[in-house]
């Protein structure tokens, strides 16, 4: 059993020695076209916002990696309206970390398909009014959940040069919503919002 076991844990460390060889760290950045489903979201319009952060490509075999990131996200929504000639627009700025963690593969040479799980942690949330001529801005995170949970997928290609060029969708999958008791709804209690954002990247890896 010794035996084996020690067997076992070399062939592991010889393996994990080999695609240690092949890992890529990288870093990337890129704009972000974020939007809000979910109940009473009828005229929210996208935000454009942006990305930046860093990336480790982790070689299962010739055509299959994993690869998880670690992101900084501006995501949200806004709102547009006119009153007596005056046009005034809201802003919902929802800042995340977010983790995701991808499998990619190959499915030519440098293009790969990529798809995963995401987490993110909120690190702040903001909700800007402007028009009249005036603005303000107010912290609103006691509304909002600090998880976020989605799943992305994409594509991505890879220049010989290490530069590549990827674009991802991310479907929220969980409540953004935290604390709605001063939403006026009639069935306050089932309010539900999701994040949904495209986000297209340039980056570098080595």
């Amino acid at each position: 059993m010794k035996k084996l076991l020690l067997m076992a844990a070399l062939a592991v460390f010889g393996l994990t020695t080999t695609n240690a060889q092949e890992v890529r760290l990288g870093a990337k950045a890129g704009v972000n076209f974020a939007s809000v489903g979910g109940d009473e979201t009828d005229g929210v319009d996208g935000r454009t916002s942006f990305h930046v952060g860093g990336l480790v490509e982790i070689p299962i075999s010739e055509v299959f990696s994993v690869q998880p990131e670690l992101l900084y996200s501006s995501q949200g929504a806004k709102t547009e309206d006119s009153f007596n000639g005056e046009n005034f627009e809201s802003k919902t700025k929802l800042d995340y970390i977010n983790i995701p963690i991808l499998a990619k593969f190959y499915v030519a040479d440098g293009f790969s398909i990529e798809a995963g799980p995401q987490i993110g942690f909120l690190v702040s949330a903001n909700q800007e009014f402007e028009g009249g001529g005036e603005s303000e801005e107010d912290d609103v995170s006691e509304f909002y959940s600090g998880i976020d949970l989605g799943i992305g997928a994409g594509a991505s290609y890879r220049l010989t040069n290490g530069v590549f060029f990827s674009a991802r969708y991310v479907l929220g999958l969980s409540n953004i919503i935290d604390d709605d008791e001063d939403i006026e709804l009639e069935d306050s209690d089932d309010f539900k919002r999701q994040n949904n954002v495209i986000q297209l990247s340039v980056g570098y890896s080595f």
